[in-house]
């Protein structure tokens, strides 16, 4: 059996990020437990290939993905949320609270030793005066002859085994949050840009449509339709800079600290981040070994499992040694000239409660059966995830390339309409059209720039990154296939 580390575990102030490195380093899942419940059978048939990429398998270093997208503020923010999240502070704490309830747990196996000492002074008028004094010890020990003891450390074990990879999946999730948030942020502030440039286009058209107004080359046609397409653009941008501020602000919570300085750092975002190229994923088994959601699922099947055997130890008998050791005198240099004591044994077997025990072995095997169910589903889940992010960023890089064109075409478009227009060649509202395609386009090409990359965030935790084991191994149960 594998028993988790020892090592210590302290709780500090905005100081996650070293916590979370002696959480890692601590797991190791506990695996003498068994499936002893009235199931189909416990396994589950894991592919051996990728349906929905054509790359060869490759080993990836996914621990520190956003890394790879070279967008040093999006680091900053990454890092940041590891070393200060609140939400990661609470699940240490449990981790913590997990590792106490497994020493006390352990300390079952160890006799229990009690001591006890008094001492007398009497006073009596006319006699003189008496002391008397005694002292004492008790000891318990329970024999785990049918592993109730086992059992429960077993289940400890596995309990802290869950802890921590909670723990893990946790950071994975919010440093993904984090790279989601930042990318949708860097594309806000861009749109926010290409609207701004856009109203300052319009202003121009509004003043080149009064001017030939004005001339009597127009009608006031032109004037109004200039007017309307500026006062929509107008009204989209205190939009634009309210979901800026909101995304910006929900950035600082997930980094711990106040709204303010994460906007200002993002106002004049001028990029959206490029993903790499992934040359393969690992094979299935390898990425459901690397999920901490998955090994949670499974290390509470494995605590369930081990609480069945807990349930049925009381069903045996309960065999205890003890013993006693005591001693008095009148006075304390003689307290030890007459030591007596004493050793016993006890047993005791349950003969009739009125089907309470078994109704708490039932009521473990029905856990077990929903944590079976709880940790095929993590499996299935977690191969979902990784074939629909890999569909997503391949269909989502395709439509980078195409609206990279029609942006092309239609800055193209948009010149020669406001050149022809100022000719005179063409009437005002193809010039309108054209530019009001070019915003389009403009604003599409970036969003599918935000989401090409939001899919690669989105599939490299679907591939189990944004954490790390660091310094142990974590090893899948046999039990996946």
């Amino acid at each position: 059996m594998t028993r988790l580390s020892r090592s210590s575990f302290r709780l500090r102030p905005r100081r996650t990020a070293a916590l979370l490195t002696v959480a890692m380093s601590s797991l190791a899942l506990a695996s003498c437990a068994r499936p002893d419940i009235a199931s189909p059978e416990a396994g589950i048939s894991v592919p051996q290939n990728w349906v929905e990429t054509e790359h060869g398998q490759a080993s990836l270093d996914l621990s520190q993905y956003w890394q790879l997208l070279d967008d040093p503020l999006l680091t900053q923010f990454v890092e940041a949320a590891v070393a200060n999240n609140l939400d990661l502070a609470q699940s240490a704490a449990r981790l913590e609270q997990a590792r106490a309830q497994l020493a006390g747990s352990r300390s079952s196996y160890f006799p229990y030793v009690s001591a006890s000492g008094s001492g007398r002074r009497n006073f009596n008028d006319g006699l003189p005066d008496a002391s008397a004094y005694s002292i004492g010890a008790d000891a318990s020990w329970e024999i785990d002859l049918f592993g109730r003891i086992g059992a429960d450390v077993a289940a400890s074990e596995a309990d802290l085994a869950a802890a921590g990879y909670s723990l893990a999946d946790l950071e994975r999730l919010i440093t993904g949050q984090v790279a989601l948030a930042t990318i949708s942020a860097r594309a806000t502030a861009m749109q926010l840009a290409i609207a701004r440039d856009s109203l300052q286009s319009q202003d121009d058209n509004l003043q080149i449509a009064r001017w030939r107004a004005q001339a009597g080359l127009v009608s006031t046609l032109d004037v109004e339709q200039a007017r309307s397409q500026r006062a929509a653009t107008a009204a989209s941008i205190p939009q634009l800079e309210s979901s800026l501020a909101a995304t910006a602000n929900a950035i600082s919570t997930l980094i711990g600290e106040p709204p303010g300085r994460v906007l200002q750092l993002l106002v004049d975002s001028d990029f959206v981040p490029v993903p790499p190229d992934l040359a393969g994923f690992e094979a299935p088994a390898e990425v459901l070994r690397r999920r901490p959601d998955v090994r949670q699922a499974e290390a509470n099947l494995v605590a369930s499992t081990a609480r069945i055997e807990g349930a049925k130890a009381q069903l045996y008998p309960l065999i205890q040694l003890g013993g006693t050791i005591s001693s008095s005198a009148i006075g304390f240099g003689n307290l030890f000239d007459l030591v007596s004591g004493g050793l016993f044994g006890s047993v005791s077997q349950l003969i009739f409660d009125g089907g309470r025990t078994q109704s708490q072995i039932d009521s473990s095997k029905a856990a077990a059966e929903g944590s079976l169910a709880a940790w095929r589903l993590s499996i299935l889940g977690a191969l979902e995830d990784v074939e629909s992010s890999a569909v997503d960023l391949e269909k989502s890089r395709e439509r980078v390339v195409i609206f990279g064109e029609a942006v092309d075409a239609a800055n193209n478009s948009a010149i020669l309409a406001r050149s022809q227009y100022q000719a005179g060649l063409t009437d005002f509202q193809n010039l309108l059209t054209s530019e009001l395609q070019l915003r389009t386009a403009r604003n599409a090409e970036v969003a599918s720039q935000a989401e090409r990359a939001s899919a690669f965030v989105r599939l490299t935790q679907a591939l189990g990154g944004g954490w790390s084991p660091r310094e142990y191994p974590l090893p899948v149960s046999d039990r996946i296939q």
